[in-house]
């Protein structure tokens, strides 16, 4: 056992928790124009993108096809919390299996190159702050303040 996902991922997942704190359900239909989803559809995104890395610490084939669970039925933010939190203990589970040694062995699958689960972790990171970036534009246009948690994190 290890303690990446506390110690690590739980942090960059405190975003996306803290962000769930600013919206309201009602935010969550906002759409920007053009080619855009919701609000509430950019976090589902985000979840299956979770998802697609969790399934590659299980598997050790990165699959972006593959969906970990499905998203809510209805999109809210109590909906989104819930389905987040089944989310981050399936990550969880997925990580804590391997030893600290063992995150550094490479045999994740990239389909370019092979990753160890903690290269992976440090290429998912970089994803979640990709979107936050995306998250951030949305609290713009909606005109919701992040706060100073948001802006030192993210911008």
């Amino acid at each position: 056992m290890n303690t990446l996902f506390d110690e690590e991922i739980r942090s960059h997942h405190s975003m996306r928790d803290h962000l769930l704190t600013l919206v309201s359900d009602a935010d969550l239909g906002y759409e920007l124009p053009g080619q855009n989803p919701t609000l509430g559809g950019l976090l589902i995104e985000l979840g299956d993108l979770q998802g697609v890395y969790t399934h590659s610490f299980a598997t050790f084939t990165l699959d972006w096809k593959h969906r970990q669970l499905p998203p809510p039925a209805t999109v809210t933010v109590a909906g989104l919390r819930s389905w987040f939190d089944a989310q981050d203990a399936a990550m969880k589970a997925a990580l804590d299996r391997f030893t600290d040694e063992e995150l550094r062995i490479d045999r994740i699958d990239r389909g370019g190159f092979v990753a160890s689960p903690f290269v992976q972790h440090q290429v998912y990171r970089e994803a979640v702050y990709i979107f936050y970036g995306k998250l951030s534009v949305y609290l713009k246009a909606l005109e919701i303040d992040g706060g100073e948690q948001w802006a030192g994190w993210v911008g």
